[in-house]
């Protein structure tokens, strides 16, 4: 398996800012989420930034913790209640996650449906160790056949319903972003100006990385990168409050025959989606930055070949693709933002 910490690169921080004279941010990982998680402070006495950065990762270790898909959590609760054909009342903050995913999932054709978590657990990505075996096709095709969706939730205040025993929750392609949210809005309310939060690969930026105003600058991981600690595909700077979110084949996935199959699967196949190596997507400052950074990714990753319908169906207007044969292109904002780190990578854009 890939370390997942490879899955987006950041690049002139911390390191480059004692080259030019100015002071380190202060810097704290952890592991949440099932990956990695950074979050970089700047221009701040330590002992403020620790306290701040710590506040962050407690609060992603509880959104971690409360929204589990697959360990005893309030979500796998309210999974064995559908499951057994029981209603179930959930916390307000889980209601309001049910609400806005649902909305999200509608609007891109439901590519992304969180309400397939059956179908995920098929094909052993609700593990830690994922294993190289191909669930049994039948059973892939029997839960298909129930059309288990996010849709099919009922929801009446905190009370949660659903006639199709077959939905199960999995926040997997949503919580990181709404993490993201949840940390740029607990670092203002400390005071905190400048700041880069990363959880494995959602990014999001507050202010700039130095008292001279230097943007941070990250850089889009390679889905196929030539060695060890190959170059990015490209980097780019990020303004403060943007999110940039990447949705890759090489983070979660195994091999069987030489064939790839990822993590993320196409609800109307059954499968995972095979026609894209990694879709990135950069969303302007504003509420749910971060989320829609998450989210939005998948659907256009899902989408393969149509994925500039699904950009501009969701409203996305920069967007970066990897297709399955290593072919790059972007939307024109895309492309005017990036700075191409691999030699000899033609740029198509796509208008």
């Amino acid at each position: 398996m890939p370390d997942v910490r490879r899955l987006l690169t950041l690049l002139a921080a911390a390191w480059l800012l004692a080259a030019c004279g100015q002071p380190v941010p202060w810097r704290q990982e952890s592991y949440v989420f099932g990956t990695r998680v950074e979050v970089l402070i700047a221009g701040l006495p330590e002992a403020q930034a620790r306290t701040a950065g710590n506040r962050v990762l407690r609060e992603f270790d509880r959104l971690h913790r409360s929204y589990h898909a697959w360990q005893p959590s309030e979500l796998s609760a309210l999974n064995d209640a559908i499951a057994a054909g029981r209603s179930h009342e959930v916390g307000a903050e889980l209601a309001g996650y049910i609400g806005e995913a649902r909305a999200v999932a509608a609007a891109g054709d439901h590519l992304f449906d969180p309400g397939i978590g059956r179908l995920i657990a098929l094909w052993g990505f609700h593990t830690d160790d994922i294993q190289p075996r191909l669930p049994d096709s039948a059973t892939v095709h029997a839960l298909l056949a129930q059309h288990p969706s996010i849709a099919d939730l009922r929801l009446e205040g905190n009370r949660v319903s659903s006639r199709n025993k077959s939905v199960a929750l999995d926040f997997g392609g949503y919580l990181k972003g709404v993490a993201l949210d949840r940390a740029a809005a607990s670092l203002r309310q400390d005071g905190v100006a400048n700041a880069l939060i990363n959880i494995g690969g959602n990014v999001m930026a507050l202010g700039t990385r130095d008292a001279a105003g230097t943007p941070w600058r990250i850089g889009i991981q390679h889905p196929r990168p030539q060695g060890v600690g190959g170059a990015p595909l490209a980097t780019l700077e990020l303004k403060d409050g943007e999110a940039i979110g990447t949705s890759g084949d090489y983070h979660r996935y195994f091999e069987v025959d030489g064939r790839r199959y990822c993590h993320l699967l196409d609800p109307r196949s059954g499968f995972p989606a095979d026609a894209t190596q990694a879709v990135t997507v950069l969303m302007p400052p504003g509420a749910n930055a971060g989320m829609r950074s998450d989210a939005l990714s998948k659907p256009i990753f899902i989408a393969g070949r149509e994925w500039r319908g699904m950009a501009e169906k969701l409203g996305v207007d920069a967007a970066l693709r990897v297709d399955a044969d290593g072919t790059a292109s972007a939307t024109p904002a895309m492309a005017a933002r990036l700075k191409i780190e691999v030699p000899d990578l033609k740029l198509g854009i796509s208008r």
